[in-house]
C-alpha cells in the first residue's frame, strides 16, 4: 500500500537496536510502514501521500508515562494554576494576583502540585499574609507536594474551617493563640486531608471537563506524551468518574492513549470495590487508545504509605497484610494485574510476603503486577520481585522532595532512591513516570533530566554516575519499557515496522543538547497513529484546531501549563530593551512580560491589565 505519511530529513532515534539511524520513516494506517532508507523509501509515495521534512530535527518514539493521573487531572486542569517550571516566587506571586482578578465567585484560585519551593530562586513558599494580601475575597488553594497546603481566609471560610473543626485523622488544621485556622494543613502523615480540602471547592459542568480533557491532553502533546498509565486517584470513582473520558474516546478525540487502574476509594470497603469490578470489566477491554489495565495503585489504605519525607516513615498497621491478601487472592484469580504504591522498603518487604503466599497457590507470573515508587527499596526485595515476576515503575518524585530526604536521613542514604540500575541489573522491568499532576510536574523532560543528571529540580545533586542512566538508557524507561506495565510490548514504544507510528519530533537534539538543557525541551510535532495532534515552529499549521479553553476566566488562557525557561528568558530580553521590566511604583504594570505573553484581548479586565495598568477599566 501506499504511505499515508512520509517523514525525512530528521534524526531517528528508534531504539531498534537493529535500525537504529534511518534517514526515512513511512506510515500507513497508523503504523509504521517503513524504517529506513529516503529513496528506496520515497519512490513508494502515492498521490496521496503526504512529506514532511523535519528540518534535521531529533524525532524520538511517543513517549509514554507509567503513573499519571491523566484521567483525574483532565477534569481540573482549566481550573488549575500552574506553577510548574516557574523559576521565582515574585513571578508565581504575579500570576497568582492576575488569576485572583479575573476569577469569579465561588470559584477557587488553586495550584495544585507540580511545583516545590527549592524550584524558586528565593528557596521558600509564600506565606499566608502574603497569600492574603493578594487575594482578600477570592478562596485560595495551594497544594505543595503531599506534605502542606496553604488556604487564605476567604479559602477557609468557603471549606468550612473554624475554631470548633477537628483535626482529621493523619493530618493538622494549624491553629494560631486563639484557637482559630491560620490557613497552613499538615499531612501528619497521610494526605487525606490535603486531598478532602480540595474536594471541597466548586467542580466544572461535564461540557467543561470535557474541554478541560482535551487542552490537559494537547498539553501532554506538546511535550512529546503519546500514551500513558492511569493510576486512578482519590477522589476518583469508577464509573462516574470515567463517562467524561469515555465520551471523548467515544467520539474519537482521545489525543494520548490511555491504560487505566481501578483505585479503590473506601478504607473498608476494597474488597466489595474489587470483587464488583472484576465483574464489571477485564483486563485489556478496550482497544488501543482506552483500555482497562487492572488494579491499583490503592489495593488497601492499610498498605498506603505516603511520601512525605518531612515526616518520620509511617509504620503500617497490623491489619495489613491481612487486608492486602484478601484484595490479591481476588485480582490473581481473575488474572487482574495490579500496582501497589510503596514508597518504603518497610512496605514492600510486607507486601512481598502477602504476594509470596499467594503465589504459592496461584502463580503470579506472567500477570505483569508491579511496584510503583520504591524509593528505599534494598537489593533484598528487588531480587523478591524479579522471582515472582513483577516490575517497578519509578518516578521522579524525589527531583521535587530530594532535598527533603537528605535532611532526614542523610546525603548517602539518598544516592540510591531509587536504585534504579540494580532494579536493572537484577532484571526487573522497570518504567518510567512523573505521578503528575499533584506531586511533580508532568512535564517528562523534568523526568528524564532527572534520570540523567542525577539533580533534583533545586539543583541538588542526588546520584553518583553509578545510579544515574546514559540519555538512551533513559529513553527507554520512557518508552518501550513502559508496553511492559501496560502488556502491550512489541506494539509502541520504538519507531520500528508494525508498531503504532506514534513520534514525537523534538525543540532541541535531546541526544546532545547539554545536560541542563534537557528539562526545557518539547516538541513541535507529535503524531499519534500517524495523525498530528500538536503542532509548533514550522508544523503550526498542522496543529488540529482546539476550542478556546473553557471557561472564559482558566488560568490555562492566561499563562497555559507547564512555564518553560525560554518564555522566562524572552521577558527578561524584552524587559531590558523598554527598561520597564520591573513593577511600577504607581500602577504595578510590567509591560515585558504583556509582550511575552497572548494577551487576551476577550477579557478587559485581563486585557488592560496585561497593557499596563491594573487600574484601567476595572
Amino acid at each position: 500500500m501506499q504511505p499515508d505519511l512520509i517523514l525525512t530529513n530528521g534524526r531517528f532515534t528508534t531504539l531498534d537496536r537493529g535500525n537504529p539511524n534511518p534517514e526515512a520513516v513511512a506510515i500507513t494506517q497508523g503504523r509504521f510502514s517503513a524504517v529506513g532508507d529516503a529513496r528506496d523509501i520515497l519512490a513508494t509515495k502515492g498521490a496521496g501521500t503526504q512529506i514532511l521534512d523535519l528540518g534535521g530535527r531529533r524525532a524520538i518514539p511517543g513517549l509514554v508515562d507509567s503513573h499519571l493521573h491523566v484521567i483525574r487531572g483532565g477534569l481540573n486542569y482549566n481550573m488549575e494554576l500552574r506553577w510548574d517550571g516557574v523559576p521565582t516566587l515574585a513571578d508565581a506571586m504575579a500570576m497568582l494576583k492576575r488569576q485572583v482578578a479575573v476569577t469569579p465567585p465561588p470559584q477557587w484560585v488553586r495550584v495544585v502540585g507540580g511545583f516545590t519551593e527549592h524550584q524558586f530562586a528565593e528557596k521558600r513558599l509564600p506565606t499566608l499574609d502574603e497569600i492574603n494580601a493578594v487575594a482578600p475575597e477570592t478562596p485560595v488553594f495551594i497544594l505543595h507536594l503531599y506534605d502542606r497546603a496553604l488556604i487564605n481566609r476567604a479559602g477557609l471560610r468557603a471549606a468550612g474551617y473554624g475554631k470548633d473543626t477537628p483535626n482529621p485523622p493523619g493530618g493538622e488544621i494549624v491553629r494560631d493563640a486563639a484557637s482559630e485556622p491560620t490557613g497552613l494543613l499538615l499531612a501528619k502523615p497521610n494526605a487525606t486531608i490535603l486531598y478532602s480540602t480540595l474536594a471541597k471547592g466548586p467542580k466544572l459542568p461535564p461540557e467543561i471537563q470535557l474541554n478541560s480533557t482535551r487542552h490537559f491532553m494537547r498539553e501532554l502533546n506538546r511535550l512529546g506524551v503519546t500514551g500513558a498509565i492511569d493510576a486512578g486517584g482519590g477522589f476518583q470513582n469508577y464509573p462516574e468518574d470515567y463517562q467524561v473520558i469515555g465520551k471523548l474516546h467515544k467520539d474519537g478525540e482521545l489525543t494520548i492513549r490511555i491504560a487505566y487502574n481501578l483505585f479503590t476509594q473506601k478504607p473498608g470497603g476494597e474488597v466489595d470495590d474489587f470483587s464488583r469490578w472484576v465483574g464489571m470489566v477485564k483486563p485489556g477491554q478496550g482497544d488501543d487508545t482506552y483500555r482497562v489495565n487492572g488494579g491499583g495503585e490503592m489495593l488497601v489504605f492499610s498498605a498506603a504509605d505516603f511520601e512525605d519525607f518531612r515526616q518520620p516513615r509511617p509504620d503500617m498497621p497490623a491489619k495489613m497484610e491481612g487486608e492486602l491478601e484478601q484484595v490479591v487472592r481476588i485480582l490473581a484469580q481473575n488474572r487482574w494485574p495490579w500496582r501497589l504504591h510503596a514508597t518504603y522498603d518497610e512496605t514492600i518487604g510486607r507486601a512481598l510476603d502477602v504476594f509470596e503466599k499467594v503465589n504459592k497457590e496461584i502463580p503470579l507470573q506472567g500477570l505483569h503486577w508491579f511496584f510503583d515508587h520504591a524509593e528505599t527499596i534494598t537489593p533484598r526485595n528487588i531480587d523478591r520481585i524479579a522471582a515472582l515476576g513483577g516490575g517497578i515503575a519509578i518516578q521522579n518524585r524525589m527531583a521535587f522532595q530530594g532535598e527533603y530526604f537528605i535532611e532526614r536521613y542523610g546525603a548517602e542514604a539518598a544516592e540510591g532512591t531509587p536504585p534504579i540500575k540494580r532494579m536493572l541489573a537484577a532484571g526487573v522491568p522497570v518504567g518510567a513516570g512523573t505521578d503528575a499532576t499533584r506531586v511533580s510536574s508532568y512535564n517528562p523532560w523534568v523526568s528524564l533530566a532527572w534520570l540523567v543528571t542525577g539533580k533534583t529540580v533545586g539543583g541538588t545533586r542526588l546520584y553518583p554516575p553509578g545510579n544515574r542512566m546514559d540519555r538512551e538508557q533513559a529513553l527507554r524507561l520512557w518508552t518501550e519499557a513502559n508496553a511492559w506495565f501496560s502488556t502491550e510490548q512489541g506494539k509502541k514504544g520504538r519507531i520500528a515496522v508494525g508498531q503504532l507510528a506514534d513520534l514525537a519530533v523534538l525543540s532541541g537534539d535531546y541526544m546532545s543538547v547539554p545536560e541542563d538543557e534537557i528539562a526545557h525541551l518539547s516538541s513541535v510535532l507529535t503524531l499519534l497513529g500517524g495523525k498530528v495532534v500538536h503542532g509548533a515552529d514550522d508544523f503550526s499549521t498542522l496543529a488540529p484546531a482546539l476550542p478556546a479553553a473553557a471557561p472564559d476566566w482558566s488560568p490555562v488562557r492566561l499563562f497555559g501549563g507547564y512555564q518553560d525557561r525560554k518564555t522566562g528568558q524572552q521577558q527578561k530580553t524584552l524587559a531590558a530593551a523598554c527598561g520597564c521590566g520591573h513593577e511600577c511604583a504607581v500602577h504595578g504594570h510590567d509591560h515585558a512580560s504583556a509582550w511575552a505573553s497572548r494577551v487576551p484581548v476577550s477579557d478587559e479586565r485581563s486585557f488592560w491589565g496585561a497593557l499596563g495598568c491594573g487600574c484601567w477599566a476595572v
